[in-house]
Parts: C-alpha cells; sequence; structure tokens
C-alpha cells in the first residue's frame, strides 16, 4: 500500500468536517472514506454521500464478520469504517482521510502504525457552545450534553500525532494541508514512490 492514512478526529461543533471538505477540494488524491452509521439521516444528507446509512441488525451483523477497520458507538449510535474501501484505495495510491472519533482513531492506529492522527480544537468551550447553537438542530439541554462529551473528546488530543486549533478558519485549514503535505514526504514513502529514481541515482558511477 502506497497511499497516505489520514485520521482527522474533533468534538462535535469544532467544525472538522468543514476543514475536511475544503481540503478535499484541492487535493485531487485525497479521498474521504465514507462512514457507515445506524443514526437516522439529517436533513440534507444523502445515503452514500454523507454516511451509509444502515440498521443495528445489519451493523452488527458487518462486525461479526469483520468488515470494519474500527467501529465505535457514539450518543447511542453505530459508526463505523469499510475495510474493503480503504484497503482498496490505498492500495489504488491514493491517500484516504478518515473523520472518526478518538476510540476509532486508537483502533486504526493499532492496525495502521504509520497512520497520521490529527485532532482539531475549538478555541474555546464558549465558542465550541456557540458553534452548536447556530446549528439549529438540539434542544439547550442537548447541547449541555453534547458540551460534556465535548470535554471527554478533547482529553484524548494527547493520544494523536497533531493537534490544530480551528480559531481562524483559513489558518487551521493552512495547518492541516501542512500536515498532509509533511506526512506524503516521509521517508518510508518516498523510498517506496521514488524506488526506480534512487535506483538510478545511487547505482550508477557519477
Amino acid at each position: 500500500m502506497s497511499g497516505s492514512l489520514f485520521i482527522v478526529s474533533a468534538a462535535s461543533g469544532t467544525g472538522k468536517t468543514s476543514l475536511v471538505q475544503a481540503l478535499r477540494r484541492d487535493q485531487d488524491r485525497l479521498r474521504v472514506s465514507i462512514s457507515h452509521t445506524t443514526r437516522a439521516p439529517r436533513p440534507g444528507e444523502e445515503d452514500g454521500v454523507h454516511y451509509h446509512f444502515t440498521d443495528h441488525a445489519r451493523f452488527e451483523a458487518a462486525i461479526a464478520a469483520g468488515e470494519f477497520l474500527e467501529h465505535a458507538r457514539v450518543f447511542g449510535q453505530l459508526y463505523g469504517t469499510s475495510r474493503r474501501s480503504v484497503e482498496t484505495l490505498l492500495a489504488a495510491d491514493f491517500d484516504v482521510l478518515l473523520e472518526i472519533d478518538w476510540q476509532g482513531a486508537a483502533q486504526i492506529k493499532r492496525l495502521f502504525a504509520a497512520s497520521v492522527a490529527i485532532f482539531i480544537l475549538p478555541p474555546s468551550l464558549d465558542a465550541l457552545a456557540e458553534r452548536l447553537r447556530k446549528r439549529a438542530q438540539d434542544s439547550d439541554s442537548v447541547i449541555a450534553e453534547r458540551l460534556q462529551q465535548a470535554q471527554d473528546d478533547m482529553r484524548h488530543c494527547r493520544e494523536f500525532d497533531y493537534i490544530i486549533v480551528n480559531d481562524d478558519f483559513e489558518q487551521a485549514l493552512a495547518d492541516l494541508r501542512a500536515v498532509t503535505a509533511a506526512a506524503r514526504l516521509r521517508q518510508a514513502l518516498q523510498c517506496q514512490r521514488q524506488a526506480s529514481l534512487l535506483q538510478n541515482l545511487l547505482s550508477k558511477a557519477p
């Protein structure tokens, strides 16, 4: 496998999805893995575009069959990443980005030690609360629950390779681009991708 595997995690409302979408638009070799989930679609979401929506019975059967690289339960719903989809893209020399939570990130890291894990933080709890309110999707009690869950999630940021603070969107996007660009230049990947060049440079007499 010669593609790079990126993991991007964040607490709900931090702006992770917007950053990933912006990154995806200017990187032709990057593919964002579409997760499977048992939660119901939100307004405007399409099956196979935003998520692969499924029911609990089918999801549990897929777990038993080993079809997921990682899976986790979040707010009572199941989420998972297709093993076949990710491995096929990596083998075709595409970079793959997974938008998953810290539980899934830990599972992926155990399977792909060379994967690059990035955690997105909000600039403050007040800013995060304001972003959640602007969604106008949840009641105050649900927002309070999400803020508590957000704090629990953010306690795991030290388990990641990189931490980006999404205070200014353009700066956070620049930071995300810098991390992905640097990861592609790591020695192991470059030696694999540039094998012919290295052979030519190192085997012939000057």
